[in-house]
């Protein structure tokens, strides 16, 4: 579709990293010498939808088979501010190719199968290094988000020290990271925290300095580290959930982390789910099998997981065998998480009228129902659906 007597388009950026890895990436982005316009022109020609995304950048997204792929016109940096960029056009790929951060991240892929490497990217890829073009300096003045991207880059593709050029960039510049977006941060952040270099990075940028810009606070690298290495999972530990063992100890630290990051309502109740599974558990000088079953009954299994995960020896002391043994039952599903069997609609059916008196009833026979060890059976429910209603009309 796009091609045009004079013009070209090449596959460019990380597919063809990944490619020359042996990994099949999930973006395809291409790079051109056509305007956006003619871009535009040229897939309604074929009947295909085009989306002008940032088409003031030169970007327009056409969507195919399916799939979306970004066809970017060819740019020359005109002037920088280390968070936006004043581009023109143009039709050199190797002046498009030094405006990139990374040599592994400046490769391209000619539709006739044709590989262009013209700043090294290749030998750095096999290497194991991530280097910037050029001045790493000058590259991070013009956008201060490559400090973030740089200890990604390295964490997933980097072997042994990060590149020493790099890592004094990004030193030197932490301040700028204060005038990003926290939305960019977050974003580039959390996917660091899913990178499997993740330690070492992290690691590397406290020393820098650079960690607690971030997090705006103490970093728990130790817990972070039982949390990446604990085995006994079902499914990989989601950003997020590293995020916490790494940067939460407290409801105050959720609610920081909340603003410092612009983290979403889903991710700000991960963080506060776990800061509650480790308040419960702290509570406990000794858990035994009894305090198991509270506490799978009143926490989210997920975070209780997490939050045992992450335990110092000198805490893992505090779970006897055999209350380790009954816990383990529940983390692995082989055992159902008690559930409390009342709900307001019964307080209601027996006679208690909606309104407050209603919830406190709930609250004294909720915590009866775990001082009698989250019983089941009809005989409990009606045990504490009296205990409910009489606690009710005492407090209508």
């Amino acid at each position: 579709m796009l091609k045009a007597d004079g013009e070209e388009t090449r596959i460019v950026g990380g597919s063809v990293r990944d490619a020359l890895l042996g990994r099949v990436g999930s973006d395809i982005d291409l790079a051109t010498t056509l305007l956006p316009e003619d871009v535009m022109r040229l897939a309604t020609a074929a009947s295909l939808r085009a989306v002008p995304t940032g088409i003031e950048h030169g970007t327009v997204t056409i969507l195919f088979d399916g799939r979306t792929f970004e066809v970017t016109t060819l740019r020359e940096d005109v002037e920088t501010d280390g968070r936006h960029a004043l581009v023109k056009f143009g039709r050199d790929f190797a002046r498009d190719a030094e405006r990139r951060d990374f040599t592994i991240n400046a490769l391209s892929l000619s539709a006739d199968g044709a590989f262009h490497d013209t700043t090294g990217g290749e030998a750095d890829l096999r290497g194991g290094r991530v280097r910037f073009i050029g001045d790493a300096a000058t590259r991070v003045r013009e956008d201060a988000l490559r400090i973030l991207r740089f200890f990604r880059f390295h964490a997933r593709y980097g072997i042994g020290a990060p590149d020493e050029d790099g890592l004094r960039a990004t030193t030197d510049a932490g301040e700028a990271l204060d005038g990003l977006s926290r939305e960019r941060v977050r974003s580039e952040f959390l996917k660091l925290l899913d990178t499997p270099g993740v330690i070492e990075a992290v690691i590397e940028m406290r020393r820098a300095g650079l960690l607690s810009r971030i997090i705006q606070g103490k970093g728990y690298l130790d817990r972070l580290k039982r949390a990446v290495s604990g085995t006994n999972r079902t499914s990989p530990l989601k950003p997020v959930a590293r995020l916490a063992t790494l940067a939460v100890d407290s409801d105050a630290d959720t609610e920081r982390l909340r603003s410092s990051l612009r983290l979403s309502n889903e991710e700000h109740a991960c963080l506060q789910a776990y800061a509650a599974a480790r308040r419960a558990i702290g509570r406990l000088p000794v858990i035994a099998a009894s305090d198991t079953l509270r506490l799978v009954a009143t926490q989210d299994l997920e975070s209780l997981r997490l939050a045992i995960a992450v335990m110092d020896d000198h805490q893992k002391n505090q779970i006897d065998a055999e209350a380790r043994s009954v816990l383990q039952q529940f983390l692995d599903g082989t055992q159902p998480v008690p559930v409390f069997p009342l709900s307001g609609s019964d307080l209601v059916t027996a006679g208690i009228p909606p309104g407050r008196s209603v919830g406190q009833g709930l609250a004294e026979s909720h915590a009866l129902w775990l001082e009698r060890g989250c019983t089941s059976g009809e005989e409990e429910r009606a045990l504490l659906l009296n205990h409910a209603v009489t606690i009710a009309r005492s407090k209508a």
